[in-house]
């Protein structure tokens, strides 16, 4: 509290008037930090909540956000939301995206930017039963996936492993088709559906396509070229305090916890820190790049290398401008460690 001497007061008039000049040259700058309202943003994730967004959550928790000056929503994706439409609609102002997804909407002249990658590696792997020890194994088996795959992963395996069409079967979003038959492959984040299969007591074999190089960042912050031109610092101080936030989750996940099961009153402790267990152990957040250069890093090799996949499968032109689908511009600086 800021105390002031009687004596602005109680001398000659002039004495009086320049101590009163004082307090106020001292007390309007106070006033006008601390009623400084807050720039409201709204961010969509790209499922229910989980502790695959626990960075986000934790900065909402623990106040990083209000610090860099953000009053954030969080939004929950899943099944039924299409996340890039709200945020091209103006509905959200940044939103968990996919470097796949981008580079498409970029080809389809969509003004999205890519301005962090939270998650180096895609968690998204093939899970099979016990008995299945490599992914050439898989070749020829059902493999459950979902509607998209075709335009992400799965011409990917193809190029690379050989796989097929025929192959596909339409994913469920449930374990039960896997653990029902054991021939049964399908897709899943390591994070996730493993902990399921283990409840129904199978172990499985888990492939990490990161693992055999598939290049895609992923759980990727989103934006419009319009934020970015209009509100730069929003952006810059949005990334800032997510990765900070990362940071807190490691230390202390139970600010953000609090919320995600606030949020998804579905999700149990035990799936949570399975989720948090897994994004350790394979450096999702903390690993590759971010090791040294820090969170939320990304590197034009990276971005090259997925465009690289995705013409060579024909997903987009051979000749598009990849570069307008990300900006390096926004990451931190300096870069916040793990």
């Amino acid at each position: 509290m800021m105390r002031f001497s009687l004596k602005a007061w109680t001398g000659f008039p002039g004495e009086r008037l320049r101590g009163l000049l004082l307090c106020c040259a001292l007390l309007i700058p106070a006033l006008a930090t601390a009623q400084q309202p807050l720039t409201k943003i709204t961010f969509g994730t790209n499922w229910f909540a989980q502790a695959e967004h626990g960075g986000f959550y934790q900065a909402k928790a623990t106040g990083i956000y209000e610090k860099y000056g953000l009053d954030v929503t969080i939004t929950m994706g899943g099944p039924q939301v299409n996340n890039l439409q709200l945020l091209l609609a103006g509905r959200q102002d940044f939103t968990m995206g996919y470097p796949i997804r981008n580079l498409n909407s970029v080809n389809q002249n969509m003004p999205v930017v890519t301005v962090a990658a939270p998650f180096q590696s895609d968690p998204q792997a093939l899970l099979a039963h016990p008995h299945v020890k490599s992914l050439e194994e898989i070749k020829g088996q059902p493999v459950y996936v979902f509607s998209g795959a075709q335009q992400t992963f799965w011409p990917w395996l193809k190029q690379r492993f050989g796989f097929s069409d025929d192959m596909i079967r339409p994913y469920t979003f449930s374990v039960a088709p896997f653990l029902a038959d054991k021939s049964v492959v399908q897709q899943g984040y390591v994070t996730s559906e493993p902990f399921a299969m283990e409840q129904g007591g199978v172990k499985p074999s888990i492939f990490l396509f990161a693992d055999y190089g598939y290049p895609p960042y992923a759980q990727t912050i989103e934006t419009t070229r319009e934020m970015i031109e209009d509100n730069p610092e929003v952006v810059r101080k949005f990334v800032q305090a997510s990765m900070e936030g990362w940071i807190s989750y490691f230390e202390n996940p139970a600010p953000a916890n609090a919320l995600i099961k606030q949020d998804n009153p579905g999700m149990t402790d035990a799936q949570i820190a399975f989720g948090i267990g897994k994004i350790k152990e394979y450096g999702l957040v903390a690993g590759g790049d971010a090791a040294t250069k820090g969170l939320g890093v990304m590197t034009d090799e990276r971005w090259k290398a997925t465009f690289d996949f995705m013409a060579k499968a024909g997903l987009v032109p051979e000749d598009m401008d990849y570069k307008q689908a990300y900006s390096l511009e926004f990451l931190p600086n300096p870069p916040v460690m793990p």
